[in-house]
């Protein structure tokens, strides 16, 4: 892991108003957004916090399948467009949903001694929108609402599907659908939202690189449902860009996480167009540029295949103790963009949005003004 050295520069006296805000966790933390928070990913491996609490209700779940009952292929809704249509979005502008904990806390703290550099900073910047919670019977209605708002103004949204069984191997973000059968019924249901405008799609970050808690068989069983996950959405809406997990550049050697990858499906034009890197994370851009055209080299496909990286906290690098909860002396990397400038790497996003606490600068997932002050300010 290749760490850079940073240094937190705080005027005494604003220090000590600030201090006071955090002695006052209801000014400092915002109330969940209709959609789902982004959890929280750990550097290595990246490992997410629970989810937000839905704030609409869940549909009861379904049974999961039988354990004994290995899925060696999935079914895939008839494709009635078999080009692929692989058109660049650089040109286009991201969108920032107007529902999320950022937003609703430079609303209501206006007279915040952080409320400019938060919101100038933060605030204005397009952001992925997370649906880490398991209901079915919203989720449609859910998806359309950030798609449809992005198509609205022309801009092109970012949403992330979070919900694979099994997820973070029993750890801090445990949940998600209660079984793969389950899960290709909520991927049907969410691709059913995207509608048919440009979308970028961050499907299930560390669904992949994140496998070595699984047998050789369930690891073969979830690659099979993201597989089918990526052909369900692009068949649903032929212009969204699914992008499958490869983790982050200080994780899985470029060969081995090529070849998880390509079992995924992450090769295959009808499933995917590349793959993400970094999310939640904080490596830095230049070292997620060379490790993702080291793995696309590896992973093969077609040569138009790319890469997105999130760059929401990595302007300092990842700190050289390997600290991955809320770790001090981060900040804000390169702003949200579709224009890179690099060869195979079609967009800077922010995945995690900056503010938002792993668990330790308060509550997981929740947004943090003191922690969103920090990352803005360095």
């Amino acid at each position: 892991m290749v760490a850079a050295a940073s240094l937190v520069v705080a005027a005494g006296a604003v220090a000590g108003v600030l201090a006071a805000f955090d002695d006052k966790p209801a000014s400092d933390e915002a109330a969940p957004p209709e959609v789902s928070a982004s959890p929280r990913l750990a550097p290595l491996p990246a490992v997410p916090s629970a989810s937000a609490p839905p704030t609409t209700g869940s549909a009861s779940p379904s049974p999961s399948p039988s354990p004994s009952a290995r899925r060696t292929q999935s079914p895939t809704p008839p494709r009635t467009d078999t080009k692929r249509e692989h058109t660049t979005t650089a040109a286009g502008r991201l969108y920032r949903h107007p529902d999320s904990q950022v937003l609703a806390w430079v609303r209501s703290h206006t007279g915040d001694p952080r409320h400019a550099v938060i919101a100038s900073r933060i605030a204005e910047q397009p952001a992925a929108v997370w649906f880490a919670d398991y209901a079915p019977e919203t989720v449609t209605a859910r998806v359309a609402a950030v798609t449809s708002g992005g198509a609205a103004l022309g801009r092109v949204p970012v949403v992330v599907p979070y919900a694979i069984p099994g997820r973070d191997c029993g750890g801090h973000s445990q949940g998600g659908a209660p079984g793969l059968d389950a899960y290709d019924a909520w991927i049907d249901r969410f691709a059913a939202g995207l509608g048919s405008g440009e979308v970028i799609v961050v499907l299930e970050p560390d669904s992949v690189a994140q496998t070595e808690c699984l047998s050789a068989g369930d690891r073969a069983d979830r690659f099979a449902s993201l597989a089918r996950a990526g052909r369900v959405l692009k068949s649903a809406n032929p212009r969204a860009r699914v992008y499958f997990d490869a983790g982050h550049s200080g994780w899985n050697a470029p060969g081995k996480q090529a070849a998880w990858l390509r079992q995924a499906g992450a090769a295959s034009p009808e499933s995917s167009d590349g793959f993400f890197s970094n999310v939640s994370n904080f490596h830095t851009t230049a070292d997620e540029v060379a490790y993702d055209r080291r793995v696309l080299d590896a992973l093969g496909g077609p040569a138009d295949l790319g890469a997105v990286i999130d760059t929401s906290r990595n302007g300092n690098g990842a700190p050289a103790d390997g600290e991955w909860c809320d770790p001090s002396g981060r900040r804000l990397g390169r702003t949200p963009s579709l224009s890179t400038g690099e060869s195979r790497i079609d967009a800077y996003l922010w995945v995690k949005l900056p503010g938002e606490s792993d668990g330790c600068k308060g509550r997981p997932g929740t947004f943090t003004a003191s922690y969103a002050y920090d990352l803005a300010s360095s």
